[in-house]
């Protein structure tokens, strides 16, 4: 599947904004973490979800390649768990007031701590190493959101690689505000998933215009192995020609 289609008027707009169409394609891979944003039952699992993404179950083998690629490379691994707890019904209001009450119960059930909705969605290929961190909004970037930018600092890191669901929710939102307390940010194209295609490509392309970089994942993969240990050198990817993908 070709998850990102960029029109040609977008690609001359970045190109003559910045000069390159990959602004971050010489990314550290050490001071590079992964953030896997909301991969949980809740988002997934039919059984237990309240708003279940089926495309995000489709991102799952390119999340673990990234995330393996991601640690031989010395970077770092973070898995970002999309959290309800009482304070939310208060400091979050607004947002829990434009739901019915069928579907504040819903998220409650299925965004709480321990529960299975809250639980990470049990294909994916977490290693001890790694980290989880609780969100209560819908950015892990927002100040009071997270530690997750805490975290990040205190390792070295200054460039992120935005991966997970939902696309133009809670990755898009993480990802621009990444991006403005100062990371360098990544979006991965085919390890983000969206309800549809049309709300997915529209979202990667509003953050590829002003935000930071989108890539997919042979192109992030390429990167990563010119300095994985054993891999040798190997050249940089050319990037593909914008109208067909990032």
């Amino acid at each position: 599947m070709n998850w990102l289609n960029v029109p040609e008027d977008v690609a001359a707009r970045v190109l003559a904004r910045r000069g390159t169409l990959h602004p971050f394609a010489d990314f550290d891979p050490a001071r590079t973490a992964l953030v896997v944003i909301d991969l949980q039952n809740g988002f997934m699992d039919d059984r237990v979800g309240h708003a279940v993404c089926p495309m995000a179950r489709e991102i799952v083998p390119n999340v673990n390649r990234l995330a393996h690629a991601i640690r031989r490379a010395g970077g770092g691994v973070f898995w970002v768990l999309n959290t309800h707890d009482a304070a939310c019904l208060t400091e979050w209001s607004v947002m829990h007031g434009m739901s019915t009450a069928e579907g504040r119960a819903k998220r409650t059930a299925a965004m709480s701590e321990g529960t299975e909705g809250h639980r990470l969605w049990p294909l994916l290929e977490v290693q001890p190493e790694d980290e989880q961190v609780r969100k209560y909004r819908y950015s892990a970037f927002l100040p009071g959101a997270s530690d997750l930018p805490n975290r990040l600092r205190a390792r070295g890191f200054d460039t992120v690689i935005i991966t997970g669901t939902v696309t133009n929710i809670c990755c898009e939102s993480s990802a621009r505000d990444a991006m403005m307390t100062n990371f360098k940010v990544i979006m991965v194209s085919d390890a983000n998933a969206a309800s549809n295609m049309r709300e997915h490509e529209a979202s990667l392309i509003a953050f590829y215009l002003t935000f930071g970089d989108v890539m997919d994942t042979d192109f992030v993969m390429n990167r990563l192995a010119a300095v994985i240990p054993g891999n040798g050198r190997h050249p940089m990817m050319t990037p593909r020609p914008q109208t067909v993908a990032v």
